[in-house]
């Protein structure tokens, strides 16, 4: 017993004396038993380990406890203060009582019940101190036996722990996503193990998409399936995967965690808006155009460039039934009319540094390009031809003008992956390309954005010599930012200036607006947000008025 004591004595004279040696003493083995097996203990066990651990070497160190007396009643208020006002935020958290619940510090329910109960064994260690006497030697004894018992209840826990093999998973959704346009994702998980388990699941989401809900709690019975179900966002254009599916296993007894990761590949593809596709396409059967911000245009010599007959849908006027035709054909029938065609439109995307900035929380290319879509999906409709030029320092893509529903796929592929770099964009270059692939008259849509006089000069010289071979439309996007300032109502001190600052350069914008205009070059100033619907409209008055 003497030997027994004295190794206690030289290790805490010499090791156990210093607070951080203490905590390595206590977590240490611990750490090095979870790293072999891949498990993490949770908190409780840790806790439990960190207030056992050292009561065998107190005991045996305090031969007399009479001199401790003092101490060891300060402390056991103390426990008892905290144990109290834990256990009241334990209940006021487990029944839902704010008025009790402490506001300063948010600390999970679980956690006032560990520090609870943590204060309760505390509580009963310090009163065993107290009453014992000279009989330390014994109470170390127990102690180390009670030491013994938590390390086997937690050995028997980590036995619990179910194994990778028990879990498959599988991953539904789409491999096609619009760009910020939620997305349903189901996962299904199955468990073949013997026992019921407690788990968190959370997919692999790429930090570009915003999941709604981010993981899922769950009790599985053995040998089971069970299915959730949650909702992504992509905030960013391109090519994304999804390799794996987390599980956190808990044991039996929440005293250990198990990180299980499911092999699941899915890779994602993210286009700009295309589900404004087909809503423009259900409101253009129903005629509520109107709803997306598309005017009814009248088209000049509308009623006598008829091009056939055909059987009568709900969706058609009743003024263009012939009856005639109707009659012979014992079936209602209408006279469709059609639009000058073989049309071109060709599109320039400037991907320079002058797009990088956001709107609605998207860059301005990203509008440019849900704008290209939608209007190409109009032109594409109305019989016409559509072509994309994407440039910037270089020309990255060109599409070349063809008909037909399949140019939609060529230009969603030819835009999903381009994002704004922070160069200076080449429009000598773009216009080219132009000049050397177009040679046929074309609506030239040029979409970018200026604010300063060098870019201003290159988008007016190059628009006006496309004036009589193209017809030039410039597209220039509004900062909101520039509006806000101008705007704004506190006219003093440096607000001041900066509402002078942006009053100038709005007036400038207007200038350059101005001078497009008379110079025959169809100019188009809009917010980021309303892009979309203004550019379809001018598209529809262009055709109305016989422009191209």
């Amino acid at each position: 017993m003497s030997l027994v004591q004295d190794f206690f004595v030289g290790l805490w004279t010499h090791v156990l004396s210093q607070p951080m040696m203490q905590l390595l003493a206590m977590f240490i083995p611990l750490a090095i038993v979870s790293r072999w097996l891949r498990t993490t203990p949770t908190t409780w066990l840790a806790l439990t380990f960190a207030l056992l651990t050292p009561v065998p070497v107190m005991a045996i160190l305090l031969e007399d406890s009479t001199g401790m007396l003092i101490p060891i009643l300060v402390m056991m208020g103390i426990a008892l203060a905290v144990g109290l006002f834990a256990l009241i935020q334990w209940i006021a958290h487990a029944s839902g009582w704010n008025r009790f619940q402490l506001q300063l510090i948010d600390i999970p329910s679980r956690m006032w019940g560990g520090f609870a109960a943590a204060a309760g064994l505390a509580i009963l260690v310090l009163l065993v101190f107290a009453t014992v006497g000279n009989s330390l030697t014994m109470v170390a004894w127990m102690l180390v036996a009670l030491n013994l018992l938590v390390v086997f209840i937690a050995a028997f826990d980590l036995v619990s722990l179910p194994r990778a093999k028990h879990f498959t998973a599988e991953r539904d959704t789409s491999r096609i996503a619009s760009l910020l346009k939620k997305q349903k994702v189901v996962l299904t998980i199955t468990y073949k193990g013997p026992l019921s388990v407690h788990l968190t699941a959370k997919d692999d989401v790429p930090q570009q998409f915003q999941a709604v809900p981010e993981q899922f709690e769950m009790d599985l019975e053995p040998r089971s399936r069970t299915t959730v179900h949650y909702e992504m966002e992509p905030t960013h254009r391109g090519s994304f995967r999804m390799d794996t599916v987390y599980l956190q296993v808990d044991s039996r007894l929440r005293f250990w965690k198990k990180i299980i990761k499911l092999p699941v590949h899915v890779a994602i593809s993210v286009y700009p808006d295309m589900k404004q596709l087909a809503e423009y396409a259900l409101l253009a059967r129903t005629n509520r155009l109107s709803l997306v911000g598309v005017r009814r245009t009248r088209k000049v010599g509308q009623d006598h460039d008829f091009e056939r007959l055909r059987d009568y849908t709900r969706d058609d006027n009743y003024k263009h039934i012939d009856w005639r035709s109707t009659a012979r054909r014992r079936k209602l029938t209408v006279r469709e009319f059609q639009t000058s065609q073989s049309q071109r439109i060709i599109f320039m995307i400037d991907c320079g540094r002058m797009m990088t900035n956001e709107a609605d929380g998207i860059s301005l290319l990203d509008h440019a390009f849900n704008a290209m879509l939608m209007m190409g999906f109009v032109a594409l409709r109305q019989g016409d031809s559509v072509g994309a030029i994407l440039f910037s320092d270089r020309v990255h893509k060109y599409v070349p003008p063809k008909s037909g529903a399949s140019q939609m796929n060529h230009l969603l592929h030819a835009s999903y992956d381009q994002f704004p770099d922070l160069v200076e964009s080449r429009y000598d270059e773009a216009f080219m390309h132009l000049r050397t692939n177009c040679r046929k008259r074309s609506l030239v849509v040029l979409i970018t954005n200026v604010i300063d006089e060098v870019n201003s000069h290159q988008v007016e010289q190059y628009l006006t010599t496309l004036v009589g071979r193209h017809l030039p439309l410039g597209v220039l996007l509004r900062d909101e930012r520039l509006f806000d300032a101008a705007d704004n109502d506190r006219m003093y001190g440096s607000d001041l200036f900066r509402a002078a600052a942006a009053a100038e350069i709005l007036t400038w914008r207007h200038h350059v607006l101005t001078d497009l205009s008379h110079k025959g070059v169809l100019a188009l100033d809009v917010f980021a947000e309303d892009l979309t619907a203004n550019l379809v409209n001018q598209y529809l008055e262009i055709k109305a008025r016989h422009l191209l």
